[in-house]
């Protein structure tokens, strides 16, 4: 069974740090990309950030470049979400997902129907 647990959310004051950790189990995660994503409340949901099977490339949205770095680590099968400089917008469920990598060379990283397996989303609040 596919699991992907999210972690590492909270609240914290602006210009704060957090970083999530994204544990994968029941899958090989070096022939899969992660993505986070997150839903503010009223909002969609959107892409925040991705990266591929290998670690080799990375996405961004522009909201969250210069401040947010993905990075993951095969052999624990942990994906992690650095994020600095926190903004009360980047208050949102934090979700991580996984899109095969073969899929996302030809799915663009930000749309949601690639992915194939969700989390169940960690509540970050940045408020002061």
């Amino acid at each position: 069974q596919v699991q992907l647990v999210e972690s590492g959310g909270g609240l914290v004051q602006p210009g704060g740090s957090l970083r999530l950790s994204c544990a994968v189990s029941g899958l090989t995660l070096d022939d899969y990309a992660i993505g986070w994503f997150r839903q503010a409340p009223g909002k969609e949901r959107e892409g925040v950030s991705c990266i591929s099977s290998s670690g080799g490339s990375t996405y961004y949205a522009d909201s969250v470049k210069g401040r947010f770095t993905i990075s993951r680590d095969n052999f624990k099968n942990t994906v992690y979400l650095q994020m600095n400089s926190l903004k009360p917008e980047d208050t949102a469920v934090y979700y991580c997902a996984a899109i095969s990598q073969i899929v996302l060379t030809y799915s663009p990283w930000l749309v949601e129907l690639g992915y194939d397996y969700w989390g169940q989303g960690t509540q970050v609040t940045v408020s002061s």
